[in-house]
């Protein structure tokens, strides 16, 4: 068995120029479809290596992550694997076989992170749970994404964002009052979780690195433990303690957002726009600019509950402006003012706006067959060691014989 690498964030050589910040990190992905993957990409993108176990092709299935072959396909492929697997190399690897689990052993044993995102316990059914695989790589860190957690009553429940996101509380508040209520149209619970796994990684890493002594000298691994629901709940703001306090339970409110006002979309001459007016001396700017002085200076709206109180005369006050003007002409008037406003974007907007180029969030690939592709650009943005696309998503089991076969020549020696 080799010995596992040294944490890259400790003792590693520098890094060459360009190579990002997280080059020398080894990271195993074993995950499928959006939250593991996503993880994966995020770090990959900032240097590390990430090595990613696919399954092979069989008689009823194309093989490979699911994910190949969801949405728009070009040539059999989604345009989605493009953005979602860039900078990986593909494994093909049966891990309901030994030697395919005897394979992800003694890759896991010379890499720093692992990401799953199977149903807990599927693992360790596998014989690759957390006590298997640092027994053997002590500094190991397993990211483990799953609906509700390794532990707890609901565990081995099959856990999906659309359901993480309405047991974490988002989804009751999204839509209008009174129906039922709708979804972003984007996985948020996956991306949300694959963020705070991210984030777990990074200080895994850290206190990896602190515990480096002359009993583990390369550190001590943990398991970073991320829930779907979790994830979302993190980030509900208020929900929790204003219930607590006060028994209030938040309701979906459409477009506006409760308690904080004016903040709303709004209804143009051709279009909508977003207005988020709800500090104070913007208040004042807004009402200026739209023609109503008498309520920038009612002091009676002087502070955010006041206007909350009055929040439909507000909102009306502003439907009438802007239903008498432009999409163009709102949002130039009120930049003008120093007023937060935007136009809705759709993806064709956002695909002509010069503040994407120029911030590089649009990057054009082209595919090894020939297609070219937008795809979103690196966040967050690193002044001196930025992330990059350096490579394009790999084609299924690309890089099988290149990972294993030095792999399992060591082994044999």
């Amino acid at each position: 068995m080799s010995t596992p690498a040294a944490s890259p964030l400790s003792t590693a050589a520098p890094a060459p120029a360009g190579a990002g910040p997280l080059h020398g990190l080894k990271v195993l992905e074993l995950g499928q479809l959006i939250a593991g993957p996503f993880a994966g990409k995020t770090l990959a993108d900032f240097g590390a290596e990430v090595i990613k176990i696919e399954p092979p092709a069989t008689a009823d299935s194309p093989g490979g992550d699911p994910l190949r072959q969801w949405r728009l396909l070009h040539n059999g492929t989604s345009v989605w694997w493009q953005v979602q697997s860039r900078n990986k190399h593909s494994v093909v690897l049966d891990l309901r076989s030994e030697q395919g689990r005897a394979d992800v052993r003694a890759l896991a044993a010379d890499c720093d992170v692992l990401i799953e995102n199977f149903k807990p316990g599927t693992m360790e059914k596998w014989g690759l749970g957390y006590d298997v695989l640092a027994a053997a790589n002590p500094g190991l860190i397993m990211l483990r994404i799953s609906g509700y957690g390794q532990t707890g009553p609901y565990r081995d429940l099959p856990g999906f964002a659309v359901v993480a996101e309405a047991m974490g509380g988002m989804r009751h508040l999204m839509g209008e009052p009174g129906r039922v209520p709708v979804r972003a149209g984007v996985s948020l619970g996956d991306t949300l979780a694959a963020l705070h796994g991210v984030i777990g990684v990074l200080l895994a890493l850290q206190a990896r690195r602190l515990s480096i002594s002359a009993e583990a000298p390369k550190g001590r691994g943990q398991v970073v433990d991320v829930a779907l629901y979790e994830a979302v709940f993190n980030c509900m703001e208020s929900l929790l303690p204003e219930y607590s306090a006060f028994g209030v339970v938040r309701e979906p409110a459409g477009s506006a957002l409760p308690g904080i006002a004016p903040s709303n979309a709004y209804r143009c001459a051709d279009g909508q726009v977003v207005i988020g007016g709800n500090g104070d001396s913007i208040f004042k700017r807004l009402m200026s600019t739209i023609g109503r002085g008498d309520l920038a200076n009612d002091p009676g709206l002087a502070g955010n509950n006041q206007r909350v109180a009055r929040v439909d005369e507000i909102d009306a006050a502003i439907t009438r402006w802007t239903l008498d003007h432009s999409v163009d002409d709102v949002v130039k008037l009120l930049q003008a003012a120093s007023v937060p406003v935007g136009r809705i974007y759709t993806v064709r907007d956002i695909a002509t706006d010069p503040h994407y180029r120029a911030r590089q969030m649009i990057e054009t690939i082209v595919t090894a067959d020939g297609l070219s592709v937008d795809v979103p650009g690196i966040v967050p943005k690193l002044s001196d060691t930025p992330g990059a696309i350096r490579s394009l998503a790999p084609t299924l089991g690309q890089h099988t014989e290149q990972v294993l076969e030095p792999l399992r020549r060591r082994l044999d020696e």
